[in-house]
């Protein structure tokens, strides 16, 4: 095999040309040899072209120019930084590694030079994406070439996480029955989704003691998205909540305790917040002590007032106002012998009165909604106790006031926002009070 060793070959005549072989040779390019090209390569098909690096990235990085990368982002989102001060020509491709930018984003940094003709980063936040960019001019800067639009590399639905997750055909929904967090990990598009729907339930009311009211429920809110199918409640805002990529702590209210008589008003419930939704914690039951007997409680709905004479007023629903209201008024109590305690308020129906010579009242109904799937009423108002059989509470999870005599009311439904019962006469001081029962918030969304 011959060698010649030369240090440049050029054409004989002045910006010639010099042809190497003829049609059907072949040319080696030994291993370990490298082809600088700093002029306009034609003829060789495309400007840039991609040599895959199969070295996995899991963290921030600064590409080179005509690599591919494959980024796993399961330990969290990645970073990748463009070449600074690019030719044109130059090619990078970024690749999602294993399906989870979706939750972990990839970033790709644009270092100074517009990417699409637009100076904004490119994120991906669709699971499976992949993306070539070819460095074209300063004006267009890093242009696009392997999808027709950016936006098919970006998830046009909400995706988030949090609180206990189910599936409901193509919607996702976020159950919190305590404290956590809903962290936003997308914040999706008009086309497919923006905003979410919510049920922000608060903690309802405790009853009251001897001849007491019953709590009010906690407040019940509740916005659908327009994108959104179920069958809400009457309390429907009409309208979800728009998020966007950030942390969103998730308060769920506690039921407020029940009072022995004689003694204080019931406690009231504790308020559930999401976002700028919150939801005030039901009124406390009215409760039987000196004269003037304590009235019930204001908040999401109001407490009902105490029986004995004479009689104390029942608490204020939806306190503070919010539209459509998060609740309604407690009843009054019946200041006739027969004493018998006002109901809590529900969320869409106010706490019955205590009728002399009759009963106690019952609490008011609660409010019906499909957003968890299923049809489910929250927000049932506590009935009030008295000289006889307690009534049951408000459909809801109200609980059921004490038996005569000195029967022990029932606590609020655990996730309702139910109030508590009111506890009954009789005996040298009467039953107790219930416990209001805690509240619930739940989040849903389209989410493919």
């Amino acid at each position: 095999m011959s060698e010649i060793k030369v240090n440049k070959i050029s054409p004989r005549t002045n910006c010639g040309t010099t042809t190497l072989g003829d049609s059907g040779d072949t040319f080696t390019i030994p291993a370990g040899v490298t082809i600088s090209n700093s002029g306009t390569a034609a003829g060789f098909g495309s400007t840039g072209e991609v040599s895959w690096n199969t070295t996995v990235k899991t963290g921030d990085f600064t590409a080179t120019s005509g690599s591919g990368f494959f980024v796993n982002t399961a330990g969290g989102a990645v970073t990748v930084t463009l070449p600074s001060s690019p030719s044109a020509g130059n090619v990078v491709a970024v690749s999602d590694y294993n399906s989870t930018a979706s939750s972990n984003a990839i970033t790709i940094a644009r270092n100074g030079s517009n990417i699409n003709g637009s100076a904004n980063n490119l994120v991906i936040t669709k699971s499976n994406s992949a993306v070539q960019l070819v460095y074209v001019d300063a004006t267009t800067g890093w242009q696009n070439v392997t999808t027709a639009n950016p936006s098919d590399i970006a998830n046009a639905f909400v995706a988030a996480t949090g609180g206990t997750e189910t599936e409901c055909g193509n919607f996702k929904i976020h159950t919190f029955t305590g404290p956590g967090t809903f962290t936003v990990t997308n914040a999706g598009t008009a086309s497919g989704s923006n905003t979410v729907s919510y049920l922000v339930q608060a903690g309802g009311g405790g009853g009251g003691g001897g001849l007491g009211g019953g709590g009010g429920a906690g407040g019940f809110r509740e916005g659908k998205a327009s994108s959104d199918c179920y069958s809400a409640s009457p309390l429907n805002a009409p309208a979800g909540l728009p998020v966007s990529v950030q942390a969103y702590p998730i308060t769920v209210g506690g039921g407020g305790t029940g009072r022995t008589s004689p003694g204080a008003t019931g406690g009231n419930g504790n308020p559930a917040v999401f976002s700028t939704i919150t939801s005030a914690g039901g009124g406390g039951g009215g409760t039987v002590g000196t004269p003037p007997n304590n009235a019930g409680g204001s908040g999401g709905s109001g407490g009902g007032g105490a029986g004995q004479n004479p009689s104390s007023n029942p608490g204020a629903g939806n306190t503070p106002p919010v539209s459509p209201p998060q609740g309604t008024n407690g009843g009054v109590g019946d200041p006739s012998p027969g004493y018998f305690g006002g109901g809590g308020g529900g969320a869409t129906a106010s706490g019955n009165p205590g009728t002399t010579g009759g009963t106690p009242g019952k609490g008011g109904a609660g409010a019906t909604s499909s957003i968890n799937a299923t049809p489910t009423t929250r927000g049932g108002g506590g009935s009030g106790g008295g000289d006889g059989p307690g009534q049951p509470g408000g459909s809801g999870g109200g609980g059921k006031a004490g038996d005569n005599p000195e029967g022990t009311g029932t606590a609020g439904t655990a996730n309702t926002g139910g109030g508590g019962g009111g506890g009954s006469g009789g005996g040298p001081t009467g039953g107790d009070g219930a416990a209001g029962g805690s509240g619930i918030v739940v989040i849903r969304y389209k989410f493919q």
